[in-house]
C-alpha cells in the first residue's frame, strides 16, 4: 500500500504543477468550482456573458450591470467507478481496471487536499461498494484502500442503474466523475440528468486489445460478463470493421452527448500515460470558468 500511495502522490503532484503553471499563479484548485454563489454586481465589460446581466439593477439607468459569482468554499466530489468484468482487459500489469482505480485515487487525493468532501460508488450491475463523502487524510486512505481491495461480486455492467443511484444519493450540487469503459447501452437519460443537476466529468477508459486482434483465423473469445466462450473469425474484414465501428462510434456518441449537455469528456488509453490527458481535461474546465 505504501508503494501504491507513493506512486499516486507522484502523479497527483504532476497534475497540480502542470495546471498551476498553465494558470500562471491565479489558480489554486484542480477542481475549480462545481458550485457558484452570487457575490456582487459590476458594470458590463466587452466580452461578458449577456446571460449574467442583472436587468433589475441595469433598469435604474446608471449603466448595464452584470452579476459576479464566487466559488462555494466547500464542494463535494463524488466518483462513480465501473468495476465490472469488461474492465479486466489489457496487459497483465496494466488493465483498464488498474488505470481506472489509479485515476480515481489520484483525483480523490487532489480533491481531499483541497478540503473537498469526497465519496465513491463502485458498480457492476449493482452497487459493489459505497463510501460516504467525507474529508481528511484518514478518509483518503480508507477510500483508496476500499477501491483497491474490492473484489466485485458480479461480472456484469449496468451503467444506467449506477447513474440512477448517484442521482438519488447526491442531492447537493457536486462534481460527479464517472470512470468507465462504457461498454453498455441505454444510460443516456440518466447521464443527461447528471449533467443538468451536477458538474459532470466523464473519463472514458479504453485499451488497444479491444480492437487490435492478431489475424489468427477462427479463435475462441471469452466474454467475461456473459461467462461464455464465443468463436469468431479474427481474420474476417467484416468482423474487424464491425468491432472498430462499434468502439469508434461509442466513443464519438458519448463525447457528443456529454459536451452537448454541458459536461466534460476525455478518452484515456490504458496503455498510455494518463497524466497529460487529465491535465488537459482540467485546463479546459478551468479555462472555461476563469
Amino acid at each position: 500500500m505504501k508503494e501504491l500511495l507513493k506512486k499516486l502522490r507522484k502523479y497527483e503532484i504532476r497534475i497540480r504543477k502542470a495546471i498551476n503553471s498553465h494558470m500562471q499563479g491565479d489558480f489554486h484548485s484542480v477542481f475549480k468550482g462545481s458550485g457558484l454563489e452570487f457575490d456582487d454586481v459590476r458594470l458590463y465589460q466587452y466580452g461578458d456573458d449577456i446571460r449574467h446581466i442583472d436587468w433589475n439593477v441595469s433598469a435604474k439607468g446608471h449603466g448595464t450591470f452584470v452579476k459576479t459569482f464566487k466559488e462555494e468554499k466547500e464542494q463535494n466530489v463524488f466518483f462513480v467507478v465501473d468495476v465490472s468484468a469488461s474492465q479486466d482487459i489489457g496487459k497483465p500489469t496494466r488493465k483498464k481496471i488498474d488505470v481506472t482505480k489509479e485515476i480515481a485515487s489520484v483525483l480523490a487525493m487532489s480533491a481531499l487536499k483541497e478540503a473537498s468532501s469526497v465519496g465513491l460508488l463502485c458498480f457492476s450491475d449493482d452497487k459493489e461498494r459505497y463510501v460516504k463523502p467525507n474529508k481528511g487524510n484518514k478518509h483518503a486512505y480508507q477510500l483508496i484502500g476500499e477501491l483497491f481491495r474490492l473484489k466485485p461480486k458480479s461480472p456484469k455492467t449496468n451503467i444506467n442503474k449506477a447513474l440512477g443511484q448517484t442521482l438519488s444519493m447526491i442531492k447537493r450540487k457536486s462534481i460527479i466523475i464517472v470512470i468507465s469503459d462504457f461498454v453498455d447501452e441505454n444510460y443516456e437519460r440518466h447521464l443527461k440528468a447528471l449533467c443538468r443537476k451536477h458538474d459532470l466529468v466523464v473519463i472514458h477508459v479504453g485499451d488497444d486489445r479491444e480492437t487490435s486482434f492478431p489475424r489468427i483465423g477462427i479463435a475462441p473469445l471469452f466474454d467475461k460478463e456473459a461467462g461464455k466462450t464465443i468463436w469468431v473469425n479474427t481474420s474476417s474484414k467484416q468482423f474487424r470493421e464491425k468491432l472498430d465501428k462499434f468502439y469508434a462510434q461509442n466513443r464519438l456518441e458519448l463525447s457528443d452527448l456529454v459536451r452537448r449537455n454541458g459536461g466534460n469528456y476525455t478518452f484515456i488509453n490504458a496503455q498510455e500515460d494518463y497524466v497529460p490527458k487529465l491535465v488537459q481535461l482540467f485546463k479546459v474546465r478551468n479555462s472555461g470558468r476563469k
